[in-house]
């Protein structure tokens, strides 16, 4: 039996454990650009921050599909020879975080491949969570896998779809697979945008004026993607739609309804740049919120705030503003140290955390400092920096996280440690305090975190990672635990 699919690329968006809760993805789509490429890896380069493992660049002319892959960041990647092999006027792309698996360039995508509907090249944001009865049923249909991934499993379900068109075949895979999903997907003549019915990683699409012909249309993760390619926001991707985009314009069908929205907040949190539009809400104006709020909460006297940079910044200019006392940078951060640096002697404490962040030791001795975070995972590097700030000279250091305590692993494109190596899971907020060497230790409440990223949207979050409340059933989560695991 010919197998509906064919293709050897693992796509895994898993990512091994780190001190920090890290999303892996980025997707960027471009349709009706006679440079598409180029405008694909403008995309990917303002989405750099959502992952730098690897990167990809899949292209068509109508005729033919091209896809290029590499280890690195998208800058190194995509040189102008390499631009020069990707023709065509429709483009997709991904950027990558860190995952599992034995093969780092096989996990990168886009995925191409040639199945019974044809060539389709496909870049996943999430993570999906019943794949094990989804991967047997498709199995027992006479299904051949050639990797564990997530994409490979949506594209094997369009191929054995019985639906008469490719975009029924689309929205019948969809609609069988369950958890975090934003996809861009190409064929040779057509680009396909879709988000998971609870919508919980963000898509958003816009469009390029083009005065001597056609609009062109793009795709992409985030919105700060747009102002590089001087784009136009025109909406968010509504969760559980499949936009198609043809030369005769944009179509759209709501292939599944009435499934109440759950959103990441933690894309407020952390991941999103502050100068993205995410879920119809700045997250500038969220996180300043977030500061305001948790000052609100939870003051106390002191002589400067001072963030954990660069991702407690904005919450600490809310804090500020909100509690009156100043602002300073007392933490500066070396943002050339890659992830592959090797420390020369490993028995120096703390020397990673030293090797990032530097303490300005005129603005830090002999105050009362509040160190603002957006969170405390395992809760090591906390207390590396609360050392750094009072081997400096502070005479009291204070922590304050701009979010509630993380007390549950997320199973929806998040890569979070287990729960036994959450701290806040295990350990009172007074324990934690003590672990970290802080003198208080404070946390945003949900409900205050919740406010601040709504800002009167009317939005619904998904904030499993503060509760252990999940929007999908207990039992389909359980299921991605051993694929995950493959990885």
């Amino acid at each position: 039996m010919r197998p509906a699919v064919r293709g050897g690329e693992v796509a895994s968006c898993r990512a091994r454990g780190t001190d920090k809760l890290r999303e892996e993805c980025g997707v960027v789509a471009i349709h009706g650009h006679p440079d598409a490429a180029r405008q694909a890896y403008l995309g990917l380069y303002a989405l750099q921050h959502r992952g730098q493992e690897s990167a990809g660049i899949a292209t068509a002319d109508g005729t033919n599909l091209f896809n290029i892959k590499g280890m690195g960041l998208v800058a190194d990647i995509f040189t102008e020879e390499v631009l020069s092999k990707l023709t065509g006027e429709m483009a997709i792309g991904h950027t990558r975080y860190s995952t599992t698996g034995d093969s780092a360039l096989l996990n990168a995508q886009p995925i191409r491949v040639d199945s019974t509907r044809g060539l389709i090249a496909i870049a996943h944001n999430g993570n999906l969570v019943n794949l094990g009865n989804v991967r047997a049923k498709l199995e027992r249909e006479g299904a051949f896998f050639q990797t564990t991934s997530d994409s490979e499993i949506i594209v094997q379900l369009i191929a054995h779809s019985k639906a008469s068109t490719l975009v029924e075949a689309i929205a019948d895979s969809l609609r069988q697979v369950d958890g975090a999903f934003s996809i861009v997907m190409m064929t040779r003549d057509r680009i396909f945008a879709a988000r998971d019915p609870r919508g919980f990683r963000p898509l958003s699409m816009g469009r390029i004026e083009n005065p001597d012909g056609p609009d062109t249309i793009v795709f992409a993760s985030e919105t700060c993607a747009f102002d590089l390619l001087r784009a136009k926001f025109e909406r968010d991707v509504k969760p559980g739609e499949l936009v198609m985009v043809t030369k005769d314009g944009v179509t759209s069908v709501q292939y599944a309804s009435g499934i109440p929205q759950s959103s990441c907040i933690f894309e407020h949190v952390y991941f999103a740049r502050p100068d993205s539009k995410i879920y119809n809400r700045w997250v500038q104006e969220s996180r300043e919120e977030m500061g305001r709020q948790l000052a609100r909460e939870s003051h106390v006297e002191a002589d400067l705030v001072v963030p954990v940079p660069d991702s407690g910044v904005t919450a600490a200019i809310g804090y500020a503003a909100e509690s009156g006392i100043p602002f300073r940078f007392g933490l500066i951060r070396n943002h050339y140290v890659g992830r592959t640096f090797i420390e020369p002697e490993q028995r120096v404490r703390d020397f990673g955390v030293k090797l990032k962040l530097n303490p300005v030791r005129n603005l830090l001795e002999g105050k009362r400092i509040i160190l603002i975070d957006d969170s405390i995972i395992r809760g090591t590097t906390s207390r590396k920096i609360v050392r750094m700030v009072r081997a400096a000279g502070a005479k009291e250091v204070h922590m304050r996280i701009s979010c509630p305590p993380t007390t549950s692993p997320c199973f929806y494109g998040v890569d979070t440690p287990r729960k036994k190596e959450l701290i806040a899971a295990n350990n009172s907020i007074e324990e934690i305090r003590q672990f970290i060497e802080a003198d208080s230790l404070a946390y945003l409440s949900l409900p205050g975190l919740q406010k601040a990223c709504d800002g009167g949207e009317g939005n619904r979050f998904c904030v499993a990672c503060y509760t252990g409340e999940y929007p999908t059933s207990w039992v389909d989560v359980q299921e991605v635990l051993p694929a995950a695991a493959s990885r």
